[in-house]
């Protein structure tokens, strides 16, 4: 078997840990990794001090994206830098007939979104976005009840997530928080949960109306301990009196939870040029919303009622799915060692058939990141499908329109106090 080649555009920690590990280990055999592309030199030194292989491969700056094809001569392009960059070079490996692996989102707005589905008709080169939580034995178990008919045509779907004070306040030090990088967490986040129901239910989302505010972060925050602005964690005077810090980090270093986003922003800075983790969480130039509801309309009839918070005392999720034949439920608990109470850490299923009695699914979660995702994700990408797989797990580019259309119709519904129509913002 043939060994394709990809090159890496955007030498993340994603990348690197997610996908460069294990193509250099478990699946050396069917990739090779043949040139980088990144901005930041240093993360070239990086990459390959954690990876001595990579040390020989040739690397690039963004601006030589086609010297970079013209010379490694890749089969597909891996990209995995910040969202705002992903569109670009999703449209260079079409233009060139070149596949293209790429984190989520597939783009930061819909708009590019729109260039990728029109550029994939004219070329030989085909997207996949990398949607992992669609990998989860939990959520392919549920995908599995779902085409057994135990509910029915679906009529509607209850999904609301939270994103504890721990996880959540990361994104409003980073560079997520601009929404001309991210999208905002509506597509930078949640894009994740609306390609997930989509894929649930093999519906289209239609319509969207949605609210939304900054409620915990910015300079509003009631948890602001002044309104000085431009502050970092790392040199701020005033941390001792911010609650989000001292929940997650301690004078002595022994915290049960140390908060690696803080606790090693010293080693990425000297590791990576310009890049910052600790900025404060109560600046003014933060431009996202941390909480939205939102209702949606499929084209086939179902309804969503979704809510998202980034600033809750603990992580996890709680979904329910209805239909003309049952109900199924399910409640998640990310990140046990966060959770200050006592809880059920084992996941199930329960489902209740319309007419009937209930019943408990206790389904065996593979090993590995995100509750076991990532490997079979891997798995799928660079083996192929499973052949005893009757449906369709991948994630096309319409696929990942979708879920950043749906993003983008949210933020842009709280803007503008009206609902949208997803053909407002993309067509296919």
């Amino acid at each position: 078997m043939m060994r394709k080649r990809y090159a890496v555009c955007g030498v993340s920690n994603r990348a690197l840990k997610m996908f460069v590990k294990p193509m250099l280990s478990l699946f050396q055999e069917h990739t090779e990794v043949v040139g980088l592309l990144d901005p930041d030199p240093r993360r070239f030194e990086v990459a390959g001090e954690q990876y001595p292989s990579l040390k020989e491969l040739p690397c690039y700056k963004p601006e030589e994206l086609e010297k970079m094809i013209r010379e490694c001569r890749p089969d597909v392009l891996l990209i995995a830098g910040r969202d705002n960059t992903h569109a670009r070079y999703v449209l260079a490996a079409l233009e060139h007939d070149i596949d293209s692996l790429v984190e989520k989102p597939m783009a930061a707005g819909a708009e590019d979104c729109q260039k990728i589905i029109d550029a994939e008709k004219k070329s030989k080169g085909r997207v996949q976005v990398t949607f992992n939580y669609r990998y989860t034995a939990i959520h392919r178990r549920i995908k599995e009840m779902i085409l057994q008919g135990k509910v029915g045509r679906i009529t509607s779907i209850d999904l609301n997530w939270y994103i504890d004070t721990y996880h959540g306040s990361s994104y409003f030090r980073r560079w997520n928080r601009y929404r001309e990088i991210s999208g905002g967490l509506s597509i930078h986040k949640a894009s994740h949960h609306f390609d997930l129901v989509n894929w649930w239910t093999g519906q289209r989302p239609e319509e969207v109306f949605a609210f939304g505010a900054l409620n915990y972060y910015g300079p509003e925050g009631p948890k602001n301990p002044s309104k000085k602005d431009g502050r970092f964690c790392q040199t701020c005077d005033e941390k001792d009196q911010c609650i989000y810090y001292r929940r997650w980090n301690h004078r002595t270093g022994n915290a049960e939870v140390k908060d690696d986003h803080l606790d090693l922003d010293e080693a990425r800075k000297a590791n990576f040029t310009g890049y910052r983790t600790d900025a404060c969480i109560f600046d003014s130039d933060i431009q996202i919303e941390d909480t939205y509801t939102a209702t949606i309309r499929y084209d086939k009839g179902a309804m969503l009622s979704y809510s998202v918070n980034f600033s809750t005392p603990w992580e996890g999720y709680r979904v329910a799915i209805n239909g003309t034949e049952g109900r199924i439920e399910s409640t998640e608990y990310h990140m046990p060692q966060r959770i200050p109470f006592p809880f059920e850490e084992h996941q199930t299923i329960e489902y209740y058939p319309l007419f009937g009695s209930k019943e408990i699914i206790h389904v065996v979660e593979r090993p590995g990141g995100h509750h076991g995702a990532d490997p079979v994700l891997l798995e799928n990408v660079f083996l192929g499908p499973d052949p005893s797989r009757d449906y369709e797990i991948a994630s096309s580019s319409l696929d990942g329109a979708l879920a950043v259309a749906t993003g983008e119709a949210v933020w842009k519904s709280v803007r503008d106090r009206r609902p949208y129509k997803l053909r407002e913002l993309l067509t296919y």
